[in-house]
């Protein structure tokens, strides 16, 4: 049998990887806190509207503003330790995810999120701001590089059949931990001690995710079959299940040693013709995404009141856009491929009638097409994952989400190009929508298609044999209803 096989006889997600993922997708409210830091402790008083409370505007008092002075002339430098956050974002995407793929999953995310612990009390016992902004770049490499990991492995410890529920549970979450920091923000207003106590929160996860084991799927992929079946053995056990003659196929292509899967890294996302094509599309559909979702974040964050409510509004907003991807990405009629391309469209069409209605009214479809983006934010990483197979898995999603941090750290340049037209930004953001989404109908659809673990599996008679035997099936059972 095939490790899909064999999941399905252990469980697909049974109470151990219920438990398994539980602590993982805790992990993404870690990294939530890590992400929107800076947003909280690099606020000054002269930001605040005339609406903030006298007791916000003491707090805004302790803040590495105030502390090292960064005003005027100086003032950069609090938007130069956001940015070499995304710095670390990017470059930890384009580092873990080859070395997870090369290594193991298990070893990566566990040094990835040691360290970032590590450099995230480095932050909060930061003598200077050059230390501050070292440890900065720092945390956010590991960020990059444990949530790329982390969100490979909510995949590979399930059934196929609930990747998409996964995926979407992990990215929920992260959105649930940007609006839990803001009132851990509200009732902590020490600049030290939120970083902290923020940080700490890193370590419960660790402690919970030295337990955890390697990817049976990962295994299998590079010729440990043995270990793999242990894996397997060790699931069905903890789940209760009753597994006699647990053995995966001995096959050629899942030996150790096989050339197709020495050669697995990135270079193979541009040299094999297929992966070419869909690292491509992928790589600009993740750049409108993070160009769109980002640009659209700065637009609707500009009301005032408290920042502390401000930022539990950003994540909270994004929720509705969960249930959504759930309910249609799982429809045949609709699909990965359909959902993403509709959801891409439809925030394009948002930000296009915000061209025709009075500016002041402008908010609500803003904040509709950021919905919309957030769902299809939320499809891609779920269907990228599904399109690459696993010997170059998390080598593809890295080289994809250094592409959407290349969109966040544009994003904020749109704003500027009010100067120009007050709805130009909403012209970039609508033609960026669309482009992706019409592009994105170039790439197969994954759903109900069996999973690929090797690169000699994506041989092109294979690939038209992937895409035309669901599409039968599909057909016969409407034939028998």
């Amino acid at each position: 049998m095939d490790v899909d096989e064999a999941l399905r006889s252990v469980g697909e997600f049974g109470p151990y990887q219920r438990r398994s993922v539980s602590v993982l997708v805790l992990t993404q409210v870690y990294m939530a806190c890590q992400s929107m830091l800076i947003v909280l402790i690099g606020s000054t008083s002269s930001s605040s509207s005339s609406s903030v409370s006298d007791q916000d505007e003491g707090s805004q008092q302790d803040s590495i503003v105030t502390e090292w002075l960064l005003v005027h002339q100086q003032s950069y430098k609090v938007s130069l330790a956001g940015s070499l956050f995304f710095v670390g974002l990017l470059l930890g995407n384009v580092v873990f995810g080859p070395l997870s793929d090369r290594v193991g999953r298990r070893p990566v995310y566990l040094t990835g999120l040691f360290l970032e612990v590590i450099f995230g009390y480095v932050t909060a016992f930061s003598p200077s701001y050059e230390v501050f902004a070292g440890s900065r770049l720092l945390v956010g490499l590991m960020n990059g590089g444990i949530g790329l990991v982390c969100f490979v492995l909510t995949q590979e410890y399930v059934g196929k059949s609930y990747w998409a529920m996964t995926g979407t549970l992990t990215s929920m979450t992260f959105a649930v931990g940007i609006a839990l920091f803001g009132a851990l923000g509200y009732f902590i207003r020490p600049w030290r001690s939120l970083a902290l106590v923020s940080n700490s929160t890193g370590v419960l996860c660790f402690l919970l995710s030295v337990t955890l084991p390697e990817s049976p799927r990962w295994l299998y992929s590079q010729g440990q079959t043995e270990r793999a079946e242990e894996v397997l053995r060790f699931m069905a056990q903890r789940n209760g299940s009753v597994v006699s003659n647990l053995r995966l196929h001995r096959v050629g292509v899942a030996k150790a040693g096989n050339h197709s899967n020495q050669r697995a890294g990135i270079l193979q996302l541009m040299v094999h013709p297929i992966l070419r094509l869909r690292t491509i599309v992928l790589m600009y559909v993740w750049y409108c995404c993070s160009l769109v979702y980002y640009g659209l974040t700065l637009g609707a964050g500009d009301s005032s009141g408290s920042r502390y409510v401000n930022v539990a509004l950003y994540g909270l907003v994004e929720l509705p856009a969960f249930p959504l991807c759930m309910f249609f990405i799982n429809r045949p009629w609709a699909g990965r491929r359909k959902s993403m391309a509709a959801f891409l469209c439809l925030a394009g069409s948002a930000c296009l009638c915000t061209i025709f209605i009075p500016e002041n009214s402008s908010g609500s479809l803003a904040l509709l097409g950021k919905l919309m983006v957030s769902a299809a934010f939320n499809i891609v990483y779920v269907y990228t994952s599904e399109l690459y197979p696993t010997v170059i898995r998390n080598a593809g999603l890295g080289v994809c989400c250094m592409s959407c941090r290349v969109g966040g750290i544009l994003a904020p340049f749109i704003p500027f190009m009010r100067s120009v037209s007050s709805s130009l930004p909403f012209i970039v953001f609508c033609l960026s929508g669309f482009s992706a989404g019409f592009l994105g109908l170039l790439l197969p659809e994954t759903l109900h298609k069996p999973s690929v673990d090797t690169l000699d599996q994506l041989s092109p008679s294979l690939s038209r044999v992937l895409q035309t035997q669901p599409l039968l099936y599909e057909d016969d059972q409407s034939n028998l209803k």
